[in-house]
């Protein structure tokens, strides 16, 4: 549900009768919502990871059957922000599964192996939703999400394990405060803003793109989204056999220099069908890496409040999406898709300053904070 929007924007724009600003807007109004992740996320360190789970999936199958029985926009922007607060509870608690049971010398492989789910479902699931929407309309895929969210529900009842370890030792917001006062933390989690803000702004229109370029239409675009898939499959699998033995650290740079260099070649090479889609991969793979590689570097930054690391690092992706869907319909419709490149390369750029903080080689955050006080 959370990946089909982007390939489909302007089917969804279409069915709903409203145009394609509308649900940029409701996208936006998507990744504000993760916003209120980390007030949710601390159940998991103070509930247990099987509670978190259960109900984010809980939120999902919510969103989902709204949209089953009710189709309309009210419903489908319901469903966006029920979508990402499913995330926001789900994401973390899962990662703060790992965390508790993986060494962290291995953690890059084992969250690898997690993530190749959200690259399937650009390679398996998107495709499938598009024969749904070509035959039925825009909103088949969701009875049958809904149902799907069932049968997650109770695979996670039965195979997760209850936590065993006692965790209402300190209460939730601690958590947040412990995160947030954390300089490395903090640093770690605007390279996730930054990052996603660069890979938002293509994310958005890259359909509107190759749509607007080769009058691509629904089957077409959604093989586009499998080579997306592929090349996350790739990025994880990059992951898996390269992250762990060269460092998480130096693994984010090297996701974000590749990532820079992919966007500034995407107008160049996407003059041609196959060269689109081969500036997409490279594009995408190189994000993959980067974003795999810093999970399981934010697992370790506060081992006490795992789930909340991961859900404030969410925030971070959720805000920079947010900035990445405002900006990106709006400069590529008057500006042109070259601009919107250029754009992912300068965020691109503050991330590896946002490294360079949590590897404490700048120091910038030390003095802000020291400026303010000076000032206040």
């Amino acid at each position: 549900m959370h990946r089909m929007v982007y390939p489909f924007l302007s089917v969804f724009a279409r069915g709903l009768g409203v145009d394609v600003m509308a649900i940029s807007f409701a996208l936006t109004g998507r990744n504000m919502v993760g916003i209120f992740g980390p007030l949710l996320a601390p159940i998991s360190d103070v509930r247990g990871r099987r509670l978190g789970m259960l109900i984010g999936v809980g939120l999902f199958i919510l969103g989902t059957a709204l949209v089953a029985l009710w189709p309309g926009v009210i419903t489908f922007t319901a469903a966006l922000g029920f979508g990402i607060l499913s995330k926001s509870l789900f994401d973390p608690a899962v990662h703060a599964y790992f965390g508790d049971r993986v060494s962290y010398e291995r953690r890059g492989t084992a969250v690898a192996v997690t993530e190749m789910a959200w690259s399937m479902a650009f390679i398996a699931g998107v495709p499938a939703m598009g024969l749904l929407i070509a035959r039925f309309g825009w909103q088949a895929p969701f009875p049958v999400l809904a149902i799907l969210g069932v049968g997650m529900l109770a695979v996670i009842w039965r195979v997760i394990p209850q936590d065993d370890r006692a965790r209402k030792s300190a209460p939730a917001l601690s958590h947040l405060h412990t995160v947030l006062s954390s300089i490395p933390a903090v640093a770690g989690i605007s390279i996730a803003l930054w990052a996603s803000a660069a890979n938002e702004v293509v994310n958005l229109v890259f359909g509107l793109w190759l749509e607007d370029s080769f009058g691509l239409q629904i089957a077409a675009l959604a093989g586009a989204s499998a080579v997306i898939g592929l090349a996350e499959l790739g990025g994880e699998g990059l992951v898996a056999t390269v992250t762990d033995r060269i460092g998480k650290p130096r693994a984010v740079a090297a996701g974000l220099v590749a990532n820079m260099l992919a966007a500034a070649l995407l107008p160049w090479i996407g003059r041609t069908e196959t060269g689109a889609l081969t500036g997409l991969f490279l594009f995408y793979i190189s994000f993959e890496f980067l974003v795999v590689s810093q999970l399981p570097m934010m697992t370790e930054v506060v081992p006490a409040a795992r789930a909340t690391t991961i859900a404030l690092n969410a925030i971070g992706f959720s805000i920079g999406r947010s900035a990445g869907a405002l900006l990106s319909t709006f400069i590529y419709a008057r500006i042109g898709f070259g601009a919107v490149t250029v754009m992912a390369v300068l965020f691109n750029v503050l991330a590896l300053l946002g490294l360079a903080e949590m590897q404490h080689k700048l120091n910038l955050m030390p003095r802000l904070l020291a400026w303010l006080r000076r000032a206040g």
